[in-house]
């Protein structure tokens, strides 16, 4: 009876022998990398808990009953340690619990084994250890993941008490045909709806009530699927504009596609044939959109025109009725955007946003200058062009103050300015266009940049539409070292103030600060306050010893309650506390003080990141509700500089002048250093901090008050090592592009890394509407009406270097047809 009792299949002890093999070997994994944190002056719990796991490990092994009790008295402590250490939040006791709840509940399954063989067992104490103890971990980790209260902050307190009158009129007179110039219920006729740039549409046909019932009206496939043979990435990032009856839509490879806009059906499309060098040779290739002028007088040719960027330096003209190239424009249709700036290769002028029509005028910058890639790089001049000619009317180069003709021949614009490469709104009122501006070629390190550099790099400027004088300008960071460019597009809104509202400009950052400025002045609405920031580097580069912020407007980069959070050792995150513990180590060894930490040879950690904070899509306005949507991203980034021997040695080069050795850094040609940056991530490509990694929110405007927010985005179409979860838990992902707010108080957003369109409640943030799409939404919707219906429209084809899934839909979804 005793040898029955005694008795274990000897397959079963094999595999139980496995099982404390693994635990004694991540046991002395923990330990050893517990030992480095120690070294680098943190935690000494890993090292600790690592000696624990390995002595449970060979006392199991040796089938003491002993080894059940310090493995439960280690899980026990473990616990206690977790909650000091993070409290409730589920997320971050994942790396800290869930490896015990699974080797606890792995050890329960071995009952036969502990039940026949183990000497001096203590039932009680391997149930508590084996079971009760896993569970409850498990508890506190999933509980707070599935407890709405825990991922989203409403106070619809706040909402409800908001005053019921329109906030704002936010429209302006439209001269010189252009029809832009305000919000349109039947039209999109700006890239921002228009060239408020707000985002919104007065149309309220879809309302939270009915929103649920929004099915497909039309999907059209542009046919612009990234070739096979291609040695460049794709992005469609459009916002496609409509105009009286018409869709028109740009392609990642910028070809132009007009569409039927009740039917989705292909009127002309237009393919530019685009230089695939230069293609190859930027960022991602990408097209946000093109823009629409109409004649003011009869027009001999193209009356209605589609004005559009090519990545290759160009801008075109197209007859917006037939897609014939209008050959009144510059030459046969085209303007070359390279000449006077001085660049020699393919690519390095892209324009990818499209031209701001007003006052009969195109007016553009350069484009995208490629991020670090050499000093000397060409100029970042912002033109206007006659939109029926394509002639010049005038220039703004920072390099010439007051100077607004081209350079004399055989001159160039001042090289290597901060450059327009995003979105530019406009008031045709003050005739004022505002320009965002991007950095200096040399992003990371500044010790050489010009006077007129300093002043202009992250700015925004007031240019005279007509002329190209400069009005103001404002600079939203002091010697930016962080590629802190003005992404988002500017909002032009009547800001509400105790003594009426003011016609403002609302400027978003990628570093989260939200600034609002008196639009024809350019004067502070809104406090700024010079704050002390970490100084010094390890280089000859300097600091700014203070850097604006804009105190009273929320930061919603951070969790709530945490709008400028700042990083610790405990907010490091893994899967595991392997992976975990590497973030740790690496958080000890960089550089980090906070916001404005500046690079250094060391290696320093950026929160918020160059990819911020705000990116491109920038923020939405439903101007009836006075209430500002915002879509932000919480993601550090590393930060190195090298010298130039180091770069040299690493093999690396100006991506125009062959292929580095080693990849992933920025040669920084002409500059004493190079530079490499990216996303804070461990071992199994997760971010080194603990979601949400992405919020969208909504702020009243009257109150400068957060009114909710919430993670944007599943883990459903990501995950570890880039495996696919294929669980549709809300936790925040890295998000690109925007929102759009309508009338009807819906506020449509995708941008996630999850292919989901979501509607949600503009004043409370409910979730009302979500629906599956075939690939990523890397673009702003938009909406129109026509015949009566109103449709919600979005280009749906991912982006390459979010590592989203490409595709080539626009999808219009609408209420179903009365019949």
């Amino acid at each position: 009876m005793q040898e029955q009792r005694d008795f274990v299949p000897r397959w079963v002890m094999w595999i139980f022998w496995l099982y404390t093999l693994v635990l004694i070997l991540f046991g002395a994994a923990m330990f050893v990398m517990g030992a480095m944190l120690i070294f680098e002056g943190g935690s000494w719990y890993y090292a600790l808990m690592g000696l624990a796991t390995v002595a449970a490990g060979v006392l199991l092994a040796l089938r003491r009953g002993s080894g059940v009790v310090v493995f439960g008295i280690a899980s026990l402590a473990t616990l206690a340690w977790a909650l000091w250490e993070v409290g409730l939040d589920g997320w971050a006791l994942i790396p800290r619990l869930a490896w015990l709840s699974g080797f606890g509940l792995l050890m329960l399954a071995f009952w036969v084994v502990f039940h026949r063989s183990f000497a001096g067992l203590r039932k009680p104490v391997y149930f508590a250890g084996a079971g009760v103890l896993p569970v409850v971990m498990i508890a506190l980790m999933v509980v707070p993941l599935l407890n709405p209260s825990s991922i989203e902050l409403a106070n619809p307190d706040l909402a409800r008490s908001r005053p019921a009158e329109p906030f704002s009129r936010a429209t302006v007179s439209v001269p010189d045909g252009n029809v832009a110039g305000s919000h349109d219920a039947t039209n999109w006729t700006s890239y921002g709806g228009s060239n408020l740039s707000n985002k919104f549409t007065p149309s309220a046909q879809i309302t939270p009530e009915n929103v649920s019932q929004l099915e497909v009206a039309w999907h059209f496939h542009t046919g612009d699927n990234k070739p096979e043979d291609a040695e460049f990435a794709y992005a469609f990032q459009n916002t496609p504009l409509m105009v009286e009856d018409t869709v028109y839509i740009c392609t990642p490879s910028q070809i132009v596609i007009a569409v039927d806009a009740a039917k989705g059906t292909e009127k002309w499309r237009f393919d530019p044939e685009v230089d695939r060098k230069a293609m190859r040779n930027i960022a991602a290739s990408t097209c946000r959109g093109v823009a629409y002028f109409e004649a003011p007088e009869p027009a001999a040719q193209c009356p209605k025109r589609i004005i559009w960027p090519m990545v290759d330096g160009r801008m075109g003209a197209l007859d917006a009725e037939t897609g014939q190239l209008c050959t009144d424009f510059g030459k046969d249709g085209y303007i070359d955007l390279n000449e006077g700036t001085g660049n020699e290769f393919p690519g390095f002028v892209a324009p990818t946003s499209p031209p701001l029509v007003m006052r009969g005028l195109a007016i553009i910058g350069t484009g995208q200058v490629r991020d670090g890639s050499e000093r000397d790089a060409p100029s970042g001049v912002v033109r206007g062009y006659d939109a029926v000619t394509g002639e010049q009317r005038w220039a703004w180069d920072l390099g010439r103050p007051g100077v607004t003709t081209p350079p004399p021949p055989g001159e160039t614009y001042t090289r290597s300015t901060p450059n327009v490469w995003s979105l530019i709104a406009g008031d045709d009122e003050l005739g004022l266009v505002y320009l965002p501006t991007g950095n200096a070629a040399s992003d990371f390190y500044g010790a050489d940049r010009t006077e007129q550099e300093e002043k202009y790099t992250s700015a925004l400027v007031a240019v005279d539409a007509e002329t190209g004088q400069e009005r103001w300008h404002f600079r939203t960071v002091n010697h930016d070292l962080w590629d802190f460019d003005l992404s988002p597009q500017p909002n032009l809104i009547d800001f509400p103030m105790p003594d009426g509202p003011r016609a403002a400009v609302l400027q978003a950052t990628k570093n989260g600060q939200v600034y609002v400025l008196d639009r024809a002045t350019g004067e502070p609405i809104l406090p700024v306050v010079q704050t002390q920031v970490p100084q010094g580097t390890d280089t000859d580069e300097f600091t700014a010893a203070t850097q604006p912020f804009s105190p009273e407007m929320p930061n919603t980069v951070g969790p709530p309650g945490k709008e400028m959070e700042v990083l610790t050792e405990s907010d490091a995150w893994g899967i595991t506390p392997l992976d975990q513990l590497q973030c740790r180590i690496e958080f000890k060894r960089l550089r980090y003080e906070g916001a404005y930490t500046p690079p250094t040879l060391q290696g320093s950690l950026a929160f918020a990141g160059n990819h911020g904070g705000i990116n491109w899509g920038g923020v939405s306005v439903d101007i009836q509700r006075g209430i500002l949507i915002m879509n932000s991203n919480r993601l550090p980034y590393t930060e190195h500089v090298y010298t130039r021997e180091t770069m040299d040695e690493l093999g690396v080069v100006s991506i125009f002048r062959g292929k580095s050795e080693t990849p992933g850094y920025m040669a920084q040609r002409g500059s004493k250093y190079g530079a490499r940056k990216e996303p804070w991530m461990s071992v199994l490509n997760t971010p080194c901090i603990a979601p949400p990694w992405g919020y969208v929110s909504g702020t009243d405007l009257r109150t400068r008050e957060v009114i909710w927010r919430r993670p944007l985005g599943t883990g459903y179409d990501a995950g570890p090592l880039g495996i696919h979860s294929r669980i549709k838990l809300t936790m925040g992902t890295p998000n690109n592009s925007g929102s759009l707010t309508t009338a009807g108080g819906l506020t449509f957003i995708g941008a996630g890394l999850d292919q989901f369109l979501r509607g949600f409640s503009t004043e409370t943030g409910e979730l009302l509407w979500e629906v599956r799409i075939p690939a990523g939404a890397q673009a702003n919707p938009m909406s129109y009406e026509i015949d009566g219906r109103q449709y919600i429209v979005a280009a749906i084809g991912g982006h390459d270097r979010m590592e989203t899934k490409l595709g080539d839909s626009v999808i219009a979804w609408a209420l179903p047809e009365t019949r």
